[in-house]
């Protein structure tokens, strides 16, 4: 136990003048040219405008969509399939991954 605790002050002893010296972790090197300037990696990249008209017109079609939905959704539980009941939830999806693309890039 005596010899743990000496060898354990023996370490510290040399380990001090070593970083008393400067000697730490290494430094990256120099860029090796200095002239170009590099971006900065936290400063966020200026989004595009958003269309907020464009957005509120995909916005109320994808209302008027929906809101159809329900009376296809009746005659498809009696059998019936209206024809476009499919391509109405096509557009649905397309319009609300649109939306959800432009709203939370």
């Amino acid at each position: 136990m005596k010899t743990a605790g000496f060898l354990v002050s023996i370490l510290l002893l040399c380990a001090l003048p070593a970083a008393a010296q400067g000697r730490g972790w290494p430094q990256p090197p120099e860029p090796a040219e200095k002239s170009q300037v590099t971006p900065r990696p936290n400063t966020p990249e200026p989004r595009p405008r958003l269309d907020i008209v464009e957005l509120q017109r995909e916005a109320r079609e994808l209302s008027n969509l929906a809101t159809t939905l329900p009376a296809d959704m009746e005659h498809v539980s009696h059998g019936l399939l209206p024809k476009d009941t499919i391509d109405k939830l096509k557009r649905i999806e397309k319009l609300s991954k649109h939306l959800r693309g432009e709203i939370n890039p």
